[in-house]
């Protein structure tokens, strides 16, 4: 009996493993299945398209904190601003052979590997501000032979030693667009001096004391060296975001500006200051900016634009000044903006007397500027005409029902309107010189020359 129930036992087991295999295998499957979904959510978030024949993938706004070894591999343009990375180790975009520009500008940078670029022959475009990068060196620019962009700025450079390589490398002549307005956090006697343009010799020339040769404290403040004195106006690279793919742009929106950021880029092409607090325009403060086509400069309060205030942007195409408190243009204004086709000027308070003339006098010379919203608010009986149809009737003729000489009844005023037409004819006549007052026909004698 026992050896029976032994054999039965022996067999309900041999039974039972194959059931147990099949649900490891069944949970193993399901598994793999979880990872292969997973890959896929983690594909679909980025956002992959193709524009002039290359490939961009789109990852930015994703929380990343890495890169993923499945993305596509043919890509040109890779966008990774505004996620969670931190470090970039060795070889991490070595299989993205073709990869022509490369954004990670917004993350939490602080340690770059010194062959994290390698492999990225092709590679122009880097932009890597707005993180919190404190030092570098020529190593991480060896793999790059291509580049001709580099971003830097918005991070806190710390000045010391180990940054000589870099700040030498920036400073060649032919590197004339690598690291532009990137400037020193520390130490405190180098804080805010530009990498491009500061002396290399003084990286390494600080003291034990945190003083430069020759540098003395100032009084009262012990060791403490003076602060930097406060400028009167934002930096636009530290306020406002580079993109440079497909073109580049500054978008500083909504930024709460009072007035036209400084140092603006030179190389930007679109420039978006709407929806700030910008009341007027001063006299050349876009002439750093001398590739710009397009400048939107709606949704302020601006109320003044003077007559330089768009000197030096002979490219631009398209200008937006709706949403203003604009009332007329002083003349001038438009008359370096040769190539403008397009302006967009809705939305403002504007005046329908002798000072809008100017501008209606500038459209109408260039005819090949396409322009919308141009509409009288002021004075009332204009109020909704088109400025242009104002301008019409300023100087047209007297309509022929209030014509005082066609009137039914009305001799009197018709008659008064003959004698000061006659009045202004005499007095006339006798601003002519004396030959040309008379005016009975003259006799000439012609005679022939044998």
């Amino acid at each position: 009996m026992r050896l029976l129930s032994a054999l039965l036992l022996l067999l309900l087991l041999r039974s039972t493993e194959p059931r147990k295999g099949g649900r490891n295998r069944e949970r193993g499957r399901a598994r793999g299945k979880g990872r292969a979904n997973a890959v896929k959510r983690q594909t679909s978030e980025c956002k992959e398209y193709m524009e002039a024949g290359e490939k961009y993938l789109d990852c930015q706004d994703r929380q990343l904190t890495g890169v993923q070894q499945h993305w596509p591999e043919d890509i040109h343009h890779l966008l990774l601003a505004r996620n969670k990375i931190q470090v970039l180790r060795d070889n991490t975009f070595s299989q993205f052979k073709n990869l022509k520009s490369l954004d990670l500008q917004q993350n939490e940078l602080y340690m770059v590997e010194e062959e994290a670029f390698a492999g990225l022959g092709q590679l122009t475009t880097l932009l890597l501000q707005h993180n919190q990068m404190k030092t570098a060196s020529e190593e991480h620019l060896l793999p790059l032979p291509n580049l001709r962009y580099l971003r830097l700025y918005d991070n806190p450079w710390d000045c010391r030693c180990s940054l000589d390589s870099l700040v030498r490398t920036l400073q060649v002549p032919s590197n004339r667009n690598l690291g532009n307005y990137a400037k020193c956090s520390e130490p405190d006697a180098l804080r805010g001096q530009k990498l491009k343009k500061m002396r290399p010799e003084l990286l390494c020339a600080e003291d034990g004391e945190g003083h430069l040769p020759g540098q003395k404290p100032q009084e009262g403040q012990g060791s403490l060296p003076k602060p930097p004195p406060i400028k009167k106006y934002p930096d636009a690279n530290s306020l406002c975001h580079t993109y440079m793919f497909p073109k580049p742009m500054l978008d500083c929106k909504s930024k709460e500006l009072k007035n036209i950021p400084s140092s603006l880029p030179s190389d930007i092409v679109r420039m978006d200051l709407s929806s700030n607090n910008i009341t007027q325009l001063r006299p050349k403060e876009f002439v750093a900016a001398r590739d710009l086509k397009l400048l939107n400069l709606s949704s302020n309060s601006l109320d003044q634009i003077d007559t330089a205030a768009f000197a030096g942007l002979l490219y631009l195409r398209e200008l937006d000044l709706s949403n203003n408190s604009l009332h007329y243009f002083q003349y001038g204004v438009l008359e370096d903006l040769y190539f403008l086709r397009m302006l967009n000027l809705g939305d403002n308070p504007w005046v329908c007397d002798y000072n809008i003339h100017y501008l209606i006098y500038w459209l109408k010379h260039h005819p090949g500027v396409a322009y919308s919203g141009l509409i009288c608010t002021e004075p009332q009986e204009f109020r909704g005409w088109p400025v242009e149809n104002y301008v019409k009737t300023y100087n047209g003729e007297c309509p022929k029902d209030k014509d005082p000489q066609l009137g039914k009844g009305d001799t009197g005023q018709g008659q008064t309107a003959q004698v000061l037409v006659a009045e202004t004819e005499e007095a006339e006549m006798e601003l002519l010189p004396k030959p040309l007052r008379d005016p009975r026909p003259k006799k000439y004698e012609v005679t022939r020359l044998t």
